[in-house]
């Protein structure tokens, strides 16, 4: 542990911002395998609701600094890819 004040602060900091991160990263893969498991399913009504919901996510993510803008613009790209490979 560190002995200066300010040191013993940016620990605690950064250990919230680590879980607030994880939270998040791990909310983000939850809505993308919402988005695969309805293209799975061929459902594209389902998988293009899904897609927006993903899509916001990665927003939010970006935007709050827990993913790279360009990341998030590229999941969504990949995501959007799947959806509109389906039929119907």
């Amino acid at each position: 542990m560190a002995n200066i004040k300010s040191q013993k602060k940016r620990i605690l900091t950064n250990e919230k911002a680590r879980m607030r991160n994880k939270s998040v990263k791990s909310a983000l893969k939850t809505a993308i395998k919402r988005v695969d498991a309805a293209v799975a399913t061929g459902d594209k009504p389902a998988a293009l609701d899904a897609a927006r919901q993903a899509s916001r996510a990665l927003d939010k993510a970006a935007s709050a600094g827990v993913i790279h803008k360009n990341q998030a613009a590229n999941r969504k790209s990949g995501v959007m890819a799947k959806v509109n490979g389906l039929e119907g």
